[in-house]
């Protein structure tokens, strides 16, 4: 049976981060701590869906709301919302948790923030998940890109969840899932009690980069890496081509996507949990010093 404990963080800077922390009881300590991060407008729940699969499997798990969301505060306006201060809560969050080293498991926004710790500081990460990657630098602050996420911003400054779900181009998602993705958007967005600082998070995050290229991942090499990419019919928002890009950046990477016409498995906490135990067990087994060699 899992303990858990609920932690606050304040960065000082008007940013006070919440998060739990779920130790099971007579886990293994060898298996490295998971880290779980959501991606933009979600919550912490919103990374393996409310599953418990991690904690009954014996890992202790960390999950937190990102700065601006769920119940975490903001600061500033959308400026204050960088890959490099995201990052720099990770680690805040590593430091209060006494944790050394960990596997960063991160959706979206979310894995954005754990490839860019790991560039910045590889000695703290056993291994990453990165789920449904879509930073390309081909792609960044495209004129049209942001003007889509200015309007989602607008959307829900002026007219709240359903003002964001109307700026949110569903005509994008085929039929088959639209009713999935409108029930999910405003279960997302109803989440958070402080959404004009959501807003200032959808204006800042695309206009930073977590990285330079793509390319820059290739010193990840050797670490243990899955990306877990969905096919394009279900979430374009977020193009197969990009995550098999990861994957041939990083050498000894794996990917991971659900089979032709099934639901992704970044939609299934169940079978996410599956994959980030399974890399979690294979950083456990690695040995510390090469890990920092990474």
């Amino acid at each position: 049976m899992a303990t858990a404990e609920t932690f606050t963080i304040d960065r000082g800077d008007g940013v006070v981060l919440h998060g739990d922390d779920s130790a099971p009881a007579g886990g293994d300590p060898a298996l490295p701590p998971v880290v779980l991060l959501h991606g933009l407008t979600a919550t912490r729940r919103y990374v393996v869906m409310g599953s418990k699969a991690l904690e009954r499997a014996g890992h202790r798990v960390i999950a937190y709301d990102a700065r601006g969301h769920g119940r975490s505060t903001g600061a500033g306006g959308p400026e204050a919302y960088t890959y490099h201060a995201l990052a720099g809560d990770l680690a805040a969050v590593l430091d209060d948790r006494g944790i050394d080293r960990a596997v960063l498991a991160g959706a979206s926004m979310g894995a954005h923030t754990a490839l860019r710790l790991a560039l910045g500081d590889p000695a703290r990460v056993a291994g990453i998940v990165a789920i449904t990657p879509a930073y390309d630098e081909r792609t960044f602050a495209s004129v049209a890109g942001l003007a889509e996420w200015d309007a989602l911003a607008a959307g829900l400054r002026e007219g709240g969840v359903e003002g964001f779900v109307a700026a949110y181009d569903l005509d994008a998602v085929p039929e088959r899932w639209r009713e999935t993705v409108t029930t999910v958007l405003r279960q997302r967005l109803g989440a958070h009690e402080h959404p004009d600082q959501v807003a200032d998070a959808l204006v800042g995050i695309p206009r930073s980069r977590p990285f330079r290229a793509v390319r820059d991942l290739l010193v990840l090499e050797g670490l243990p890496v899955v990306v877990v990419a969905d096919r394009d019919e279900a979430d374009p928002g977020h193009p197969l081509a990009t995550g098999e890009a990861y994957v041939a950046a990083i050498g000894g990477a794996e990917l991971v996507v659900e089979e032709p016409g099934a639901s992704p498995i970044a939609w299934q906490g169940g079978q996410l949990s599956k994959v980030i135990a399974a890399l979690a067990a294979r950083a456990g087994a690695r040995a510390p010093e090469a890990a920092g060699d990474a």
